[in-house]
């Protein structure tokens, strides 16, 4: 079930601070950890899982599916896989993603190539906006219809396919649509191949890569991933860092906050996530990564930031891919900065939980940042830091968490007065942002 809903009204501008912090767990491990393990043999164990509104749609889900998963404590689960193709409803069983499109996009994966599927798919009424075409033209490659036919928004009717065969696919920025080929190929005759144009997020190849039954993957020139159909899944066992998206909303705080000092421990550094600090680092921002370590194929470490002076932000086509649920914030520290900032090809971001830059424009436009936003491109005309204590700003409901995290952080740094509506939206990735926040010295009021 979502969180109850409520408004937030941020009530004071931040002091600086000296903290150690640590983040909600990574959201799109967690998510993928709770799928694979469905589909796996024998019993996963899965620590540290993200408590977010998104996973619990994942186990609400996995579960309506058939499949057994204990709550060993707060954070800790057992997964009891049935094996590829094991899922299974009842004909028009609801399944309902809430807000989440990574686990709308890998689920179906899925489902499109386990037998006998017959549901009716569904989200919230952001994620009922969003249009999910280049995922239904993929799944239907390997045979699976969706009705009505010609409607690519939720609700929808979908069919699995009754002889699933492996396809070949060219992946593009979007690492949900390329899991999605992955999972479904598991299930599928024969094999598939995936030549990834554009390097993006690869957690799930990374909790395959145990499986060298299941997937190769060649890394000379561009990424090729090959999928071999119909094999048996080992069980995970998984321990899940730190999200570095909800670590960037604290990074950003503490590098705009003067005299602060932040130390955000365990975090998940795997390099196709880090676009936000590696575009920060290249402008001398004060980011350091400590005591790097390797486990179950992914990087992890501290984070350390100390606050500095920034310059105006540049950033390339190129970069999407590893920043994609960073360039809000990003936005935020451009209007803050003395300088024009560019940020190119960002044209997905309208098909986020909302068209994130063209809100970020409305949002920055009410405490008198200028921006210019085309298709592909957005430039702020940042001020630098701004005194808003006469100014106000009111977020509607979006139904976009990374919206309301960035408006907050927009806020607290200003002393602009900031009322976010429907708040809650936030708890689909990170249930523990106000908690932390008032560890930091921010005060807000909840309005129910």
């Amino acid at each position: 079930m979502p969180s109850k809903r409520f408004n937030l009204k941020i009530k004071n501008k931040i002091s600086s601070f000296k903290k150690e912090i640590n983040v909600d767990p990574d959201k799109s491990i967690s998510i993928r950890s709770f799928l694979l393990g469905s589909i796996s043999q024998k019993v996963s164990n899965v620590e540290n899982a993200l408590g977010s509104d998104d996973v619990k749609s994942t186990i609400i889900a996995c579960r309506k599916l058939g499949i057994k998963i204990k709550k060993v404590d707060a954070k800790t689960y057992k997964i009891y896989g049935k094996g590829l193709g094991s899922l299974s409803a009842k004909k028009n069983t609801i399944l309902n993603f809430g807000n989440s499109g990574t686990l709308a996009r890998l689920l179906i994966g899925i489902l499109s190539t386990t037998p006998n599927i017959d549901v009716i798919i569904k989200g919230d009424h952001s994620l009922n906006k969003r249009s999910m075409k280049k995922l239904i033209d993929l799944m239907s490659e390997f045979g699976a219809s969706f009705l009505p036919k010609n409607k690519y928004t939720f609700p929808l009717r979908m069919i699995s396919s009754e002889m699933p065969i492996g396809i070949k696919y060219k992946s593009g920025v979007s690492a949900q649509l390329k899991s999605a080929v992955i999972l479904a190929g598991l299930n599928s005759n024969g094999n598939t191949l995936i030549k990834e144009q554009v390097i993006s997020r690869n957690h799930t190849e990374n909790i395959l890569k145990n499986n060298s039954q299941v997937i190769k993957i060649d890394n000379q020139f561009k990424k090729t991933i090959k999928i071999f159909g119909k094999k048996n899944l080992d069980p995970i066992n998984i321990k899940i860092s730190g999200d570095p998206s909800s670590a960037a909303f604290f990074t950003a705080l503490t590098l705009l906050n003067p005299n602060s000092y932040l130390k955000i421990k365990n975090v998940g550094l795997n390099p196709t996530r880090i676009g936000f600090y590696e575009i920060l680092k290249k402008q001398k921002a004060n980011i350091k990564f400590l005591n790097l370590k390797k486990e179950n194929n992914e990087i992890k470490g501290d984070i350390l930031v100390k606050s500095c002076k920034l310059k105006p932000i540049q950033t390339s086509a190129n970069l999407y891919p590893r920043t994609t649920d960073e360039y809000l914030i990003l936005f935020v520290m451009a209007a803050l900065t003395n300088g024009v900032s560019t940020f190119k090809g960002i044209s997905d971001l309208a098909n986020k939980e909302s068209s994130r830059a063209h809100e970020m424009k409305k949002i920055l436009k009410q405490i008198g940042i200028k921006c210019e936003l085309k298709k592909n491109e957005m430039k702020i005309f940042g001020k630098g830091m701004i005194d808003g204590t006469n100014k106000k700003i009111i977020v509607q409901n979006l139904g976009d968490h990374r919206i309301a995290m960035c408006t907050f952080i927009l806020g607290a740094l200003t002393k602009t007065q900031t009322v976010i509506k429907n708040f809650e939206t936030v708890f689909t990735s990170s249930p523990s942002f106000l908690k932390i926040m008032k560890t930091l010295g921010v005060k807000f009021e909840i309005q129910k």
